[in-house]
């Protein structure tokens, strides 16, 4: 019933006035039939509701359907993509290049984003995906069913349904991602500004909705509309910058090399002298967060940080609106109650609307409270996030695995690349609905908090709870002082004494045996009683933690030997693992080098000076012996069988 009065459209003053005067204006009306006519009024008036929100609606038309704007944008976004891929040159030539040779290497697979050691566009591609951040709300919210199946198919009906928004969308990415930066920047700017011209439009013919009621439309699309702005100004920039390079004579699409700036920079911190005295932090460094200039976090963090933050927006304004119907129905409620006092005044029927009064007053003061605590919590979480990656893959860097669970010392490859396939989509929800957990806690919390100390002392009942909590404190303090108790009495009678004077504790060596296990004996039936109590503390401890961690993947809420059935927290691990074996500093500047000698090598045999010794090619002198030799150990530690066949000294 509660759920069915969340649904429903917030009562206006002046009907709820008219229909209880209706209702309670003949002063023979018992209290049965005063129960049966608000039952009465309560479905006259959902009626009024809903053909109030229909009339409402008839008369604000929009002329353009998003449903339908997303079916035809299909088109527009697979001829975009077809363009980019004829302008996509492939890395190697194959059997076609040889059938058409007009292709000349080109009609490539487009990458909308490297999800695996992306760092340019970071920022632009989190824009674009807070431009689709509406659409990823009516995915998690299951509203969106292009087709009509029946129930057993409506996960396969989502996966098209995510299919097509994601075909939707491709541009956004494909555009910024793309080699050609003239046609992806034109094609980009063309699509972005008309998906925002459709918003615009639609919101500004109607800006009310059914579910929020006035200016809906606006309240949810403006960090939509914000972010293709940013894009609309991207692309803008990117055109400009690619038609400058290419008035200037300059290859745009120069092979470049495959380690960034700050992977060199770490590699040669890593090769200096360390300081022997560490500059002094301030306070933020040392206890907030600290900026690494050898650190730079992937576009798919950039971009589950971006997305997460507008769809908490989102979800809170639906939160914050679901909040404000149940408030009119409570309210509702209320006036109703007050037409039954003043029909029948006894003191029980009036006790109990001055309770329904104080809670409604309470409830919604203690919810709109924890709404900005619960927010800011998400919003510390996903800044968290960030610096838990970035300390984790450092970890990783330096070869220290001892902070990961045993269970995952060695995970799968198949897993890992699942893992960083389902990071950002599971983060985002494991958001939402830590936040929604986490409120209700706290809103727990908060009820218990303000009829636990603060009514009784506004109802003049201090000094009585004074007393209570008093003697719960001295309760708990003799509880906790008896344990204390049993250390210390252990520590000075029950252990031998220390080996070396200088030792901080004593050995584990029992004394005076005889009296420990009468001690142990006596205290065994009151560890009994004290157990009951701590058993019930470590699971109010262990709910808590759970629910206040739950928005978090990069910790396990499961208990040691359990990690593995936290499916959330082993994504996380298998993303770390993949982002490690393909982003290490280390290992991407080996192959660097690798890469780069080896095409001096190419470049040099093609030249007509190949003849020459290594003297004239590289910076630095080999002799012939110290060569001859280093081959001889190369040719023997790959063919150890030849060591027969040498001439013995």
């Amino acid at each position: 019933m509660f759920v069915l009065l969340c649904l429903i459209e917030p009562f206006s003053r002046f009907s709820q006035q008219k229909l209880c005067y209706e209702a309670y204006r003949a002063p023979e009306t018992t209290l049965r039939e005063l129960e049966s006519s608000f039952c009465f009024q309560i479905n006259v008036y959902f009626h009024l509701c809903f053909l109030s929100r229909q009339s409402r609606n008839e008369t604000c038309t929009s002329s353009i359907d998003l449903k339908l704007i997303l079916h035809y944008s299909l088109l527009p976004s697979i001829a975009i993509i077809v363009v980019l891929s004829c302008l996509e040159k492939r890395a190697r030539r194959s059997l076609i290049d040889v059938k058409w040779p007009l292709l000349n290497g080109r009609c490539a697979i487009v990458i909308p984003l490297d999800f695996v050691g992306a760092f340019h566009n970071r920022w632009s591609l989190g824009f674009a995906f807070g431009a689709t951040a509406n659409k990823v709300m009516i995915l998690f919210s299951e509203g969106y069913f292009p087709l009509q199946v029946p129930e057993w198919a409506r996960a396969i009906v989502l996966l098209i349904g995510a299919m097509e928004v994601g075909l939707s969308s491709y541009p956004f990415f494909a555009c910024l991602s793309s080699h050609n930066q003239i046609a992806g920047a034109m094609l980009g700017f063309l699509y972005t500004g008309t998906w925002f011209a459709v918003i615009v439009v639609h919101s500004a013919q109607c800006p009310h909705g059914q579910i929020m009621g006035d200016y809906e439309k606006i309240i949810f699309y403006w960090p939509s509309l914000l972010c293709q702005v940013f894009l609309l100004g991207r692309f803008v920039h990117m055109f400009v910058t690619a038609s400058w390079l290419q008035a200037r004579l300059d290859l745009l699409n120069e092979k470049t090399s495959f380690m960034e700036g700050h992977q060199a920079q770490y590699i040669q911190q890593l090769l200096r002298k360390r300081p022997l005295q560490q500059a002094q932090k301030s306070w933020i460094p040392w206890k907030v967060y600290e900026w690494d200039p050898y650190f730079q976090f992937p576009s798919r963090m950039i971009s589950m940080a971006v997305l997460a933050i507008i769809c908490l927006y989102m979800f809170v304004v639906i939160e914050f609106y679901a909040y404000k119907l149940v408030s009119h129905v409570l309210e509702t409620l209320e006036l109703n109650f007050e037409m039954l006092i003043s029909s029948s005044n006894t003191s029980e029927v009036v006790a109990g609307v001055q309770n329904l009064k104080e809670f409604i007053d309470v409830t919604e003061g203690v919810w709109i409270f924890t709404i900005f605590t619960a927010c800011l919590t998400c919003v510390s979480y996903v800044l968290h996030i960030l610096a838990c990656y970035r300390k984790h893959m450092k970890r990783l860097w330096a070869g220290q695995k001892e902070f990961l669970p045993l269970v995952f010392g060695k995970l799968s490859s198949s897993q890992s690349v699942a893992a960083i396939a389902r990071y950002s989509g599971w983060q985002i929800a494991y958001m939402l609905w830590g936040y929604l957990i986490i409120h209700t806690v706290q809103c727990l919390f908060g009820m218990m908090f303000m009829y636990g100390f603060v009514l009784p002392i506004k109802s003049g009942q201090g000094i009585q709870l004074v007393k209570h909590l008093g003697t719960g404190i001295l309760t708990l303090a003799i509880v906790i002082g008896l344990m204390q108790l049993q250390i210390v009495i252990a520590t000075r009678f029950f252990l031998q004494q220390k080996i070396l004077p200088n030792d901080k504790e004593k050995p584990l060596a029992l004394d005076n045996r005889k009296v420990f296990h009468n001690f142990n004996y006596f205290l065994f039936f009151y560890n009994v009683m004290l157990g009951l109590s701590a058993c019930l503390f470590r699971l109010l401890c262990s709910v808590i933690v759970g629910a206040w961690l739950i928005a978090r993947i990069d910790r396990t809420i499961m208990p040691k030997g359990y990690e593995a059935a936290d499916m959330g927290f082993r994504t996380w691990i298998g993303m770390l693992f993949m982002d490690h074996c393909h982003t290490n500093p280390t290992l991407v500047c080996f192959c660097h080098l690798l890469v780069v000698k080896t095409r001096e090598r190419q470049q040099q045999r093609t030249t007509n000076y190949h003849h020459f010794s290594n003297v004239t090619i590289t910076d630095f002198r080999v002799s012939i012996k110290a060569r001859t030799r280093w081959l001889l150990l190369y040719t023997l530690l790959n063919n150890p069988n030849l060591s027969t066949f040498r001439k013995p000294k």
